[in-house]
């Protein structure tokens, strides 16, 4: 048997728990979770690697109807994973209420192997988990349907052997050593990001941008510049909160994740601007790594 190697991408509506399947996957914290919806923005690679195969996950974000310039770049991240796909996750979860037309819209076309993952059972009972399997294998007709829960890892290991099974035979995509392909500076600011996503309401989280401007690697100390990019002055002045006070607690938050994760330890410092209507400007996004 020669060598397996595929795109194994992860799609579905916000909040499904896309994410959390794919950290569970990939066995490393690669995409940020919080309990808010669109909390992830970007395609994100995750690569796991052993001598006989290398699976390259995509995290999508989740498919919404695009209001902004900025949410239609994000729906053609979501068609460019399913064009790239040698195989398709398809998450989903108790709660759905049959309403994912414009998730199915987004598959049509797809010659890929699809897999239905009905996720969170954790929080149903065993007849309402069958209905939905039912409901799924009539609809799309999949490859298979799963029922799991991404966050206890419960049949988490069948998807990974279902998966394994059924990559396609072809050499490494990436190197063996890779695990994704997103540089520190990504992670450094998404890690900023999940912060401002937990410690504030409404519209702040989705008004808000992170780009990091330094990152300055040494070999105790990384030294990390951030700003975030919010739409207006009032936007401002909640997120610097009164006299500081809530832009300290994001960095104190932000920098403990940070340590954690490049295991070192970091010096951050963070500064608010003001770019109105970024979300809708494309030389903004483009700048922002919106392509």
């Amino acid at each position: 048997m020669g060598h397996k190697a595929g795109f194994v991408s992860i799609i579905g509506k916000p909040n499904a728990g896309k994410s959390t399947l794919m950290n569970a996957l990939v066995g490393e914290k690669m995409s940020i979770i919080t309990p808010k919806a669109q909390t992830t923005r970007h395609r994100i690679l995750g690569i796991v690697n052993t001598d006989e195969y290398q699976i390259v996950f995509s995290d999508t974000p989740g498919i919404i109807k695009p209001h902004y310039e900025l949410h239609e770049r994000m729906m053609h991240q979501v068609e460019g994973s399913i064009e790239d796909a040698d195989m398709i996750l398809l998450v989903t979860d108790i709660y759905e209420e049959y309403d994912e037309e414009d998730v199915i819209k987004k598959l049509a076309g797809s010659q890929a192997p699809l897999l239905v993952l009905v996720n969170k059972i954790d929080q149903s009972d065993e007849e309402a988990v069958k209905k939905k399997i039912e409901y799924w294998q009539e609809k799309l007709k999949p490859k298979a349907v799963f029922a799991i829960s991404a966050l206890h890892d419960h049949n988490v290991i069948s998807v990974m052997n279902f998966v394994i099974e059924h990559l396609p035979e072809h050499p490494p995509y990436y190197e063996k050593d890779a695990l994704t392909d997103r540089n520190d500076r990504f992670f450094a600011s998404e890690m900023i990001r999940a912060q401002i996503l937990k410690q504030y309401k409404k519209e702040i989280p989705y008004s808000a941008e992170v780009i990091v401007t330094a990152f300055v690697e040494g070999e105790k100390l990384h030294r990390i510049s951030a700003e975030i990019i919010v739409e207006r002055d009032s936007q401002k002045n909640i997120i610097i909160g009164e006299g500081g006070k809530m832009l300290k607690i994001v960095g104190t938050y932000a920098r403990r994740d940070m340590e954690d994760f490049f295991q070192k330890k970091i010096f951050l410092e963070m500064f608010v601007k003001v770019i109105p209507d970024w979300r809708s400007k494309k030389n903004y996004l483009k700048k922002f790594g919106y392509e």
